[in-house]
């Protein structure tokens, strides 16, 4: 019997901790020895470094991600305090949560307003408007609003380089309606610097300062310029690039402002920043944390004053995480990165409906998006913790350092005069381009992996089909969707299908037993159908001749086996499938001494070549 202590307060105290001796961490490495040894990762000797080094990984901004933290760099604060790590509110969202905020854009005025009172009616409390070319019509504002209460609903308008115009609009319409000037909420979108980054024509910055002024004058809870990061991260950026690049815009904004002789404080009070919410959880919430401890720093220098200082943030899933192809994967992206938002601290989330990167959404998708946070914040009840994120060692760290790489960027942007001249001399293209050709190749090895896409596609899922969507304003900054690659090749693979009847399809030869041989054919059955093609195998076999009874005379054919029937079989295989009409002879494993193929597939190899070139030897046209 283990006799117990008894605390001040009365109730006992079970040292259950002590009845066990304290593992080391040299105990610890030596069974993550053993288990990577079981995997193949590691010989039997241990590595000459630290074992846990196999598990690294590297994040795009360089950032060495570790599978074990024992302590965090620097003290975070506390929750509503400078430097808002830990968020902009001492209450977090424990009172009402955060804002959830839908985005419309439909050009039909009529079936944007039927979207908007849906949304209201069902648990939106705030509306992102896209007007002018790429969205709503200006002068068709008031249908699309119509039955909305202004002084009840916070706006967030984004109308590009027309955002002077749309403001006014907007603001005529909330005088129309009688609203009192103080119950205005939201942000009127000015953001020259995102229309510099979208379209390579530098937007109005009198009319930017201009409604900044009046903002500050005459609307107390409106904003009237928006921080979009959005076009860094769509561009292919990575999070240091995305904050970096914001963090310039904001400082811009801020020198506009008060060159223009505006307060300080009122100037930073002007300033709405939206940032890129994704499915690498961890990482999205570092973000959100780091942002506000960056502006802090930046305002602090800046001469705001500390209540001031705290940053507004909009998060929005990510666009260019989305798929078109298997969409209903988005779903749990977006869950995902809408939890990551929520997290992290973000005051605003906007889930992206599942169907935003085939068209316009449907009413289940939109649906589906807004009650992604009312689960979040109604049955999970995720906002009624404050911060936590806060306090892991994993976080604190990963927040540190994306924080310090967004910085010395950012120092960069600055040192050649600022975010205008930045994006005009081409340096933060060419910056985000070496970042997105990074990205790519590791998509293309399937490193970053794209579930449904590059990862287990479904080649005979039924296609979504939506109504086109306003095409966005170009001519600035690319705009990259993670999957457009390997769906590219889809597309082609399918429209073959449309034109002959039959999907384009490699042959499996596989040799042996179905032990033998089923992992590897598994493994290449998944490779080639994420580039849209079909498969045909063998089967067990015990001969070349078998293989050959079954072969179908596709150009290009997968040897998959073990290495032990490969060093038996190969190359007898190879050969007389040339002789019965092969092209190409593919081997399923690690690239190895066998003469008689022409290439290999494998875990970590360059997928997105191996396609290509696949599509090219079937004649499949892109």
């Amino acid at each position: 019997m283990v006799a117990h202590s008894t605390t001040s307060s009365g109730r006992p105290d079970l040292p259950l901790a002590a009845e066990f001796p304290e593992p080391t961490r040299e105990q610890w490495q030596d069974q993550v020895h053993k288990v990577l040894k079981r995997s193949g990762s590691v010989g039997e000797e241990p590595p000459a470094g630290p074992v846990e080094d196999v598990l690294d990984s590297t994040t795009h901004d360089g950032i060495r991600v570790r599978p074990l933290y024992t302590s965090a760099p620097v003290e975070p604060g506390l929750p509503g305090l400078a430097p808002f790590v830990r968020g902009s509110r001492p209450q977090g969202g424990v009172a009402e949560g955060w804002d959830v905020r839908q985005r419309h854009e439909h050009p039909d005025a009529a079936e944007t307003n039927r979207e908007v009172l849906a949304d209201l009616y069902n648990g939106v409390s705030s509306l992102w408007l896209r007007l002018g070319a790429a969205g709503i019509a200006i002068d068709d504002l008031p249908d699309a609003l119509g039955g909305v209460h202004l002084d009840m609903i916070g706006v967030s308008l984004d109308a590009g380089a027309d955002f002077a115009a749309a403001a006014q609009a907007y603001l005529d319409l909330a005088a129309e309606q009688g609203v009192p000037t103080g119950q205005l909420r939201g942000n009127l979108g000015a953001d020259p610097l995102a229309v510099l980054a979208r379209t390579g024509q530098a937007g109005d910055r009198d009319a930017a300062v201009e409604l900044a002024r009046r903002c500050a004058a005459e609307f107390p809870q409106l904003g009237a310029l928006s921080v979009d990061a959005l076009p860094f991260h769509d561009a292919g950026g990575s999070d240091a690039q995305e904050l970096g690049c914001s963090l310039a815009a904001g400082v811009t904004y801020l020198r506009w402002l008060t060159e223009a002789g505006m307060d300080v404080d009122a100037a930073a009070g002007q300033l709405e920043f939206r940032y890129a919410a994704t499915a690498d959880q961890f990482l999205t919430i570092a973000k959100l944390r780091a942002a506000r401890r960056l502006w802090e720093q930046v305002t602090r220098s800046s001469g705001v004053s500390e209540p001031a200082r705290a940053q507004t943030q909009h998060a929005v899933t990510s666009q260019a995480m989305l798929t078109r192809r298997d969409p209903w994967v988005n779903m749990l992206r977006g869950t995902i990165a809408t939890f990551a938002a929520g997290v992290g601290g973000a005051q605003s989330v906007t889930t992206l409906p599942f169907d935003a990167a085939i068209g316009l959404p449907d009413d289940f998708a939109r649906r589906i998006a807004r009650n992604t946070q009312a689960l979040l914040l109604e049955e999970s009840h995720l906002a009624q913790v404050i911060d936590p994120a806060g306090g892991s060692w994993y976080v604190e760290t990963l927040t540190d350092e994306l924080a310090r790489t967004a910085w010395a960027w950012f120092q960069r942007i600055e040192a050649t005069g600022g975010l205008p001249q930045a994006l005009e001399s081409g340096l933060v293209a060419e910056e985000i381009e070496d970042t997105w050709q990074e990205r790519r190749a590791a998509i293309a090895r399937r490193s970053d992996a794209i579930t449904g896409v590059s990862e287990f596609p479904n080649l005979d899922e039924a296609p979504v089909e939506r109504s086109a969507a306003p095409q966005q304003p170009g001519g600035g900054l690319p705009v990259h969707r993670y999957a457009e690659n390997f769906e590219a090749l889809r597309d082609a693979a399918d429209a073959r299908l449309a034109q002959t009847g039959e999907r384009p399809a490699v042959f499996l030869a596989t040799l042996g037993p179905l032990a033998a041989h089923n992992a590897r054919e598994s493994f290449a059955r998944n490779l080639f159908a994420a580039g849209g093609l079909g498969s045909a195998e063998a089967g067990p076999t015990d001969s070349t001749d078998a293989v050959l009874a079954a072969y179908t005379g596709a150009p290009v054919v997968c040897l998959c086996s073990s290495d032990e029937i490969y060093a038996e079989r190969a190359a007898e295989t190879a050969q007389a499938l040339r002789q019965a009409g092969a092209k190409t002879v593919l081997l399923a494993g690690k690239p190895s001494d066998h003469a008689d193929v022409d290439g290999y597939v494998h875990a970590g190899c360059d997928a997105l070549t191996v396609l290509e070139a696949v599509h090219a030897e079937l004649g499949v046209r892109r």
